[in-house]
């Protein structure tokens, strides 16, 4: 009987998560309907304090692909994402960047001021979400060339991806071996993921926009 009472509750919240994905937009869903990637990510533990991963000494509680499998796992199959939705109702999803798409991040303030300026003067300007710590911006782009995982001549994300070897302050560039947490995405601090740019918009190049968000985050290390 108890497990009865506890599959019609778990019944109840994913039929609840469900109405409120349709009357709120489906961001993952629309993410994918692009055949941009995507991939079941770690996410504030919905039975006690912690990451949902359970991990003891979590390095990054929350923020975090579920399998170390991560890359070859990542599907924009809208079928695969109802499996997941199915068996993982309340985790969050992240998208691996460098084969279909890369991801400037930039600080927030950075961010809110380059996406002004690049509006402004009518430069391409792809989908821009904050991070669901709120603190940091990503302009969403096309994948810089040669950054597929045949390319010799590009080096992986986590090389660039460090501020203490970049020569712009905070400004940093998500390709081959990266991801990225995609709104709605929940954070430990309880905040959330959110598109601040159309996230349907068409990707731009990212030399295009490079430029901008690195005078935007000078300025702001001055």
């Amino acid at each position: 009987m108890t497990m009865l009472n506890s599959d019609r509750a778990n019944t109840r919240g994913r039929l609840a998560g469900m109405r409120r994905r349709r009357e709120n937009g489906d961001p993952v869903a629309d993410f994918i309907a692009r055949g941009l990637p995507v991939v079941p990510a770690a996410a504030p533990s919905s039975t006690g304090p912690g990451c949902s991963c359970t991990r003891v000494g979590c390095p990054a509680p929350g923020a975090h692909p579920l399998s170390r499998s991560w890359r070859k796992e990542a599907s924009a199959d809208p079928d695969q994402l109802a499996r997941w939705r199915a068996r993982l109702p309340d985790t969050n999803y992240a998208t691996p960047t460098g084969r279909t798409h890369d991801v400037l991040e930039v600080p927030a303030a950075a961010g809110a001021r380059a996406l002004d300026t690049l509006l402004a003067a009518k430069e391409p300007v792809g989908p821009v979400a904050t991070t669901a710590t709120g603190d940091r911006y990503l302009f969403f782009t096309t994948a810089r060339p040669g950054g597929g995982d045949d390319a010799d001549e590009w080096w992986a994300c986590d090389l660039d991806a460090r501020p203490e070897i970049s020569e712009t302050s905070g400004l940093r560039w998500h390709t081959r071996g990266s991801y990225v947490l995609l709104p709605p995405a929940r954070a430990m601090n309880g905040r959330t993921a959110r598109w601040v740019h159309d996230p349907h918009a068409e990707l731009p190049d990212p030399l295009r926009i490079l430029g901008t968000l690195a005078d935007a985050c000078e300025a702001g290390a001055g």
